[in-house]
């Protein structure tokens, strides 16, 4: 029997607590679950690609059966070179749906052997998105219990360099 090894997309600035619990989750269904951090040069992303690869790595590290990784181009091709048959994808609310749906049927039409699964985040994190994250950083609150402990130190980081920079 095959391993099953699944990949779960997404840009993670920053991983949220709703991130990790999914890909918890599907390391639990999975042989193997590898985090593949987008590589998209068209968005201006707080963190860095290495600083969210990084990250991802410090909060996975010594769960055996995750990979943290990155690509860019066509999921399915990403998909193909990590010998993947599924992919992952959070739902938190219906709106995510539609765009969703869309992805996973354009993703069977160009592999037909890759399976999209969705996943509902843990209730306490259904509302947390790395956008509203950020915006609460932005405007001075605290994203404690929505982000792993490490994001929210970096997140601290980044506030506090910005602040010297305008003094």
């Amino acid at each position: 029997m095959s391993e099953i090894i699944a990949i779960y997309p997404g840009s993670f600035d920053p991983l949220t607590n709703g991130h990790v619990d999914i890909i918890q989750r599907g390391s639990r269904l999975f042989d193997r679950i590898v985090v593949g951090v987008l590589i998209n040069q068209e968005k201006a992303p707080l963190f860095t690609v290495p600083e969210r690869v990084e990250i991802a790595r410090t909060v996975f590290r010594g769960w055996s059966n995750v990979e943290v990784d990155t690509f860019d181009g066509l999921l399915v091709e990403y998909a193909r070179s990590k010998h993947a048959s599924v992919i992952v994808r959070g739902l938190r609310a219906i709106s995510d749906f539609e765009f969703e749906m869309q992805m996973a049927l354009m993703n069977r039409r160009l592999n037909p052997e890759v399976e999209t699964v969705f996943m509902m985040p843990a209730e306490p994190y259904t509302y947390v998105s790395s956008r509203l994250v950020k915006e609460v950083v932005a405007l001075g609150g605290s994203v404690t219990g929505l982000v792993p402990g490490v994001v929210e130190d970096r997140l601290r980081e980044k506030t506090l360099a910005r602040e010297t920079m305008k003094a």
